[in-house]
This record gives C-alpha cells, sequence and structure tokens, in this order.
C-alpha cells in the first residue's frame, strides 16, 4: 500500500455562505466516513487562506521572511487528505468521491516520496 496526498485548492476571498456550505460539508462527512471505514483514511486538516501564511528563503548566510503566500495566484491550496490506497487507480477513485462532494473545487492526487 502507498500513500497519496489528495490536495484540496480552493480560490481565494471570503467563504461562501452557510447555506452553501451546508449540502458540501454533509457530503465531505459522508466521504470521510467511508474513507475511515475502508481503512483508507491516514491524516487530514484544512488550512487557514493564503494570507495568514509566512515563507522563509535562504539567502546566503541569511534567512529572509516573507508574509503572505509564496505564490501569487487566484487558488490556493485550502487543505488535504492523505490516503492509503493499493495503486493510483484506487487513490483517483477516492479523489474522485471528494471531488464530487466538494462540487467546482479541484483536487490533485500525488503518491507521497516512500
Amino acid at each position: 500500500m502507498k500513500n497519496y496526498l489528495l490536495s484540496i485548492y480552493q480560490p481565494d476571498g471570503p467563504a461562501p455562505s452557510p447555506e452553501f456550505l451546508e449540502p458540501i460539508m454533509k457530503d465531505l462527512a459522508v466521504w470521510n466516513d467511508e474513507l475511515r471505514a475502508a481503512g483508507a483514511w491516514v491524516f487530514s486538516a484544512g488550512l487557514h487562506p493564503a494570507e495568514s501564511a509566512t515563507v522563509l528563503r535562504a539567502d546566503g548566510g541569511e534567512v529572509l521572511l516573507t508574509d503572505g503566500p509564496f505564490t501569487e495566484g487566484k487558488e490556493h491550496l485550502g487543505g488535504f487528505t492523505v490516503v492509503r490506497a493499493a495503486d493510483l487507480d484506487e487513490a483517483l477513485g477516492w479523489a474522485r468521491k471528494l471531488a464530487v462532494a466538494l462540487r467546482a473545487l479541484s483536487v490533485e492526487v500525488r503518491p507521497l516520496a516512500e
């Protein structure tokens, strides 16, 4: 079994209304329950908005700190889940179900280096 990172990208800006989010959160809870029942859940977390980030970069003997996200863009990593799967096809199956639950948000799948 390998571990795969399912990265969830969301647009910058204010959070959607509770009325919009409620059915999404219900579908996400069903997906999480199914993932855990299958023994495929490893770890998951949501992130604060990208503007809360701090970037550190070594430059010679100094470390420079910059407030804000590493890259500028219209969407950023909003959360992630690590799943355990036999192969990429199984991981993509979990990602498909997650993408359906999240509606229009993008889900990127990458194997973890082990």
